[in-house]
């Protein structure tokens, strides 16, 4: 499963870096476990001691230091923050929905910029279209766990790399 673009489970992760949470796989109860932690879909976190053989490995996730044992890391499936700085940026009004994509950066007069970051709207931040009002304005995306309404026009400002799932 290993390749570059390709999820691969925290276990299998041989290097040091930022990655995101594409999938949780495992037992309901592993799940809500890992959720009361923090760990949900589209979280970012930072591996800071790879996994040797079966060991376990040391991540950063919300601020906390956390110890994860192998066992539990292959049910985790994540996918390089790094790998995706080679997947061309577009602009977000063009994502279909349904899609999530990864904030590349956000273009435009500071101003617009502000403010679209202060939505939360920053770098590699994990957003998914929900949904496109009939005539293309506005469109609704998840951030966050939240729902919000961006104009067609401000959604242009916002440079995404579509993450397949």
């Amino acid at each position: 499963m290993t390749g570059s673009g390709d999820m691969e489970s925290l276990a299998e992760v041989k290097t040091k870096g930022q990655y995101i949470v594409v999938d949780i796989v495992g037992e309901p109860r592993f799940v809500r476990r890992l959720a009361e932690l923090g760990m949900v879909l589209n979280t970012n976190l930072t591996v800071v001691t790879p996994s040797e053989n079966t060991s376990g490995l040391v991540i950063f996730l919300r601020g906390q230091r956390l110890a994860v044992s192998h066992t539990l890391a292959t049910n985790i499936l994540v996918k390089g923050i790094d790998e995706l700085a080679t997947v061309a940026t577009k602009p977000l009004s063009r994502l279909e929905v349904g899609k999530s994509a990864i904030v590349g950066k956000i273009i435009g007069d500071r101003p617009v910029k502000r403010r679209l970051m202060d939505m939360g709207l920053t770098k590699n931040t994990m957003i998914e279209v929900h949904q496109v009002a009939p005539l293309g304005d506005p469109i609704e995306i998840i951030v966050r766990g939240y729902k919000l309404s961006v104009r067609k026009q401000e959604a242009d400002y916002i440079m995404v790399q579509e993450v397949s799932k």
